[in-house]
């Protein structure tokens, strides 16, 4: 196994530990950080584990190579086929001058531009997990992309959108370009999910240099009613 094969796990027991909560079977993030959950394993103690660790209620989301063991006392609310993939030698950019980085006081437009596009699950401290940049027209936050999972040598991009306004400008390509140009200049490897079914997605990410590491698996778990 590879850190990638479980990369919330990954990223929980190593650089993103002190987001976490859990013990050293199941882990999540804090709730107002994250929904992603993960498992060291598929023993029936990790299961044990992540189920005490749902004892709030609250939905957890699993994305993993393996399939997701639905552990007694749960249930499977949604499930869905993913992709990931990497890029050693991703493509560059020349310098774009309308790329920022984005901090603390564009959070609501963030937010704003996340809950109109459904880029994935976005919260207001999605800036703990790792840097975002944007593009912006007049002071719009017109397109974003940033880094959310991080294990160890790698770093996942995430949350790649451009407004409905701006779509066919190539902003979502020029910015995953960016994102995974400035990964590679830590020494680190870039890597990024997407639904097997976003098909559009997928070509975009082939085109500037990624390549399919593996299938994926995406599920949602929590509590089984009483």
């Amino acid at each position: 196994m590879t850190p990638l094969d479980r990369p919330i796990w990954s990223a929980l027991t190593s650089r993103h530990a002190h987001l976490s909560e859990g013990d050293a079977l199941a882990k999540r993030y804090q709730p107002t950080v994250s929904a992603f959950a993960a498992t060291l394993n598929d023993t029936p103690s990790s299961q044990r584990a992540l189920f005490d660790l749902s004892s709030d209620g609250r939905s957890l989301l699993f994305l993993q190579a393996d399939p997701v063991i639905v552990p007694p006392g749960m249930v499977a609310v949604s499930a869905a086929a993913a992709v990931q993939m990497t890029a050693s030698q991703p493509s560059t950019i020349e310098q774009d001058d309308r790329i920022e980085l984005l901090g603390e006081t564009d959070i609501p437009a963030m937010l704003a531009l996340a809950e109109l596009t459904k880029p994935g699950p976005f919260t207001v401290r999605a800036l703990e997990l790792g840097a975002f940049w944007g593009v912006k027209e007049d002071g719009r936050l017109l397109a974003m992309a940033g880094e959310r999972m991080r294990p160890q040598g790698f770093s996942e991009i995430s949350g790649v959108c451009s407004h409905p306004d701006a779509r066919g400008r190539g902003l979502a390509r020029r910015l995953s370009m960016f994102v995974a140009g400035r990964i590679v200049e830590r020494g680190e490897e870039p890597f990024l999910h997407a639904y097997a079914t976003n098909t559009a997605a997928i070509a975009l990410y082939e085109s500037i240099g990624f390549s399919l590491r593996s299938t994926m698996y995406v599920a949602v778990l929590q509590r089984a009613a009483n």
